[in-house]
């Protein structure tokens, strides 16, 4: 297992979902997928670590009691290095623990049982504070020269217009409100479904090599659209 003007249209949200129950995990996946979280599990305190080293999440669901390191662990070490939003959901919900885990630098915490919907709302809030998107949605994503009509799925470069297709607008509109920050392939991929019914079985360098021909680009030497070697791309869009 692995919106932009409705949270459920596309897949908005990166979120790395800790738990060992693999069966509670993978039915939390599947509701959150099907409300624009895209997921990637894991199942013990160090498969979680080594996810969000390597992956930049908007937000981490995280269990307490895991295998291979305990929740409030993997909390300080996830802390230590980046300021994800960390959402705790555990049965243990004494005061004691509540109150370690927030000191550890979770921002939030859901008790067990929990609605399902109630843990997507606290998911989305986490995001939008975490983003400075605490008022009305924007239709409009600006990088630099770069402009992005949510709604118009219109774009504006250099303030010239530029015609893409609905998939190869996804693909921008994901990577802009990303700027400066690399997805791999997959998480692209993961991100943009939804929005083209032929797309997924294409590679997904084929389709950005098209955006940044019709953006202008140097083949040789993009400016815009990054490649990072062995890892994916990035939108390093500059003032001009």
């Amino acid at each position: 297992m692995r919106s932009a003007t409705l949270w459920n249209v596309t897949r908005d949200i990166l979120a790395l979902l800790v738990e060992d129950d693999e069966r509670l995990a993978r039915f939390t996946a599947e509701f959150l997928e099907q409300h624009g979280v895209a997921v990637t599990l894991a199942y013990d305190g160090e498969a979680a670590i080594a996810q969000a080293r390597k992956v930049a999440f908007d937000v981490i669901i995280l269990d307490l009691l895991l295998p291979r390191r305990d929740g409030l662990t993997v909390c300080r070490e996830i802390r230590a290095v980046s300021s994800v939003p960390i959402l705790i959901v555990t049965a243990r919900t004494d005061e004691p623990d509540r109150i370690l885990g927030l000191e550890l630098g979770a921002d939030d915490y859901l008790g067990k049982p929990f609605s399902a919907r109630e843990l997507l709302a606290r998911i989305r809030a986490l995001v939008r504070r975490a983003r400075g998107d605490l008022g009305p949605r924007s239709e409009i994503v600006k990088v630099g020269p770069l402009e992005l009509g949510l709604a118009t799925m219109q774009v504006r470069y250099l303030g010239r217009a530029v015609e893409l297709t609905s998939y190869e607008f996804t693909i921008l509109r994901v990577l802009a409100q990303r700027a400066g920050r690399v997805l791999s392939r997959e998480q692209i991929m993961e991100l943009a479904k939804g929005s083209s019914e032929d797309a997924f079985d294409r590679s997904i360098d084929v389709r950005i090599s098209k955006v940044r021909q019709k953006l202008g680009e140097d083949p040789g030497q993009p400016s815009i659209i990054k490649t990072v070697r062995g890892v994916g791309y990035v939108l390093a869009c500059e003032d001009r």
